[in-house]
């Protein structure tokens, strides 16, 4: 017969089993990686783009300094012109503002017109056929009153012969 297992040996057993399992995931992870250096793709990839980045951010910096120096001759000239640039920006803007203006407000014309034709279509189609119901339903509700007023009319003629014989 085993003696019963504490409370002690049973945590340092379930401490031992925990050990060895997070030991066998290290040993698969580690397994997994790939023990080699950058793909050949990887390193083509790298020596062929490093240059062009270069090359580009020579570029932005030579486009930065070039409008720099630019801003630098022509401030004089904005400066000298101002009472003509002025004006002249504000009309440019006022003429770009009511261009687009107008054609916004084409569109939405357009697109009101192309609605209503369509519901004139629409409505082409449909109204004979409402037409044709409210036609029946007129005649349903002709006969009916016909229908009614027959039945008043012989009430009332009833009425009046049973008076007439008192």
């Amino acid at each position: 017969m085993q003696p019963p297992l504490s409370f002690l040996s049973l945590s340092l057993i379930s401490t031992k089993t925990r050990a060895s399992s997070m030991a066998e995931r290290q040993v698969q992870i580690h397994s997994q990686r790939p023990k080699i250096g950058p793909s050949a793709a990887q390193v083509l990839a790298v020596v062929a783009l490093v240059p062009l980045g270069a090359a580009l951010l020579f570029l932005a910096g030579l486009t930065l300094v070039g409008s720099l120096v630019a801003l630098a001759a022509a401030t004089p000239l904005f400066l000298i012109f101002s009472p003509v640039l002025l004006p002249a920006a504000v009309v440019i803007g006022l003429a770009v503002f009511s261009f687009l203006v107008s054609g916004a407000l084409g569109l939405t014309g357009l697109s009101s017109l192309s609605s209503f034709f369509d519901f004139v279509r629409e409505a082409r189609a449909t109204l004979p056929g409402q037409l044709d119901r409210a036609k029946i339903r007129m005649q349903e509700m002709a006969g009916q009153v016909g229908q009614k007023t027959r039945e008043m009319s012989q009430t009332v003629q009833s009425m009046a012969h049973e008076a007439g014989r008192t």
